[in-house]
């Protein structure tokens, strides 16, 4: 059996933002191994006034269960980009034109 992995939570954060819907919310929590390495992550952009459903989560990006896939307004997609540097500039760009939409 393979030694177990630790992991520690190195990001934790919640930020309010203005958006011309309504007010906003970027969660991110990020996990390393104890290499550095990430190894999970999960990125959300929350407004109830763009998307009332799925507690308000408009944008989401993590690896949970195993697979890197993308949330938005509702649907999952797989996608093929593993690299979180990668993943987590994906999601600050549609971050920043969603939120100049209005509901």
């Amino acid at each position: 059996m393979p030694p177990k992995r630790s992991l520690r939570k190195v990001v934790d954060e919640v930020t309010l933002v203005s958006c011309a819907s309504g007010p906003g919310i970027i969660r991110a929590e990020v996990w390393e191994d104890d290499t550095g390495k990430v190894v999970r992550y999960n990125l959300s952009f929350i407004n109830h006034f763009l998307y009332p459903r799925d507690n308000g989560r408009v944008l989401g990006y993590d690896n949970a269960h195993g697979t890197h896939h993308r949330h938005y307004f509702g649907k999952v997609e797989s996608i093929s980009v593993e690299d979180f540097d990668k993943v987590e500039a994906l999601f600050h760009a549609e971050v920043r034109k969603l939120r100049r939409k209005k509901s």
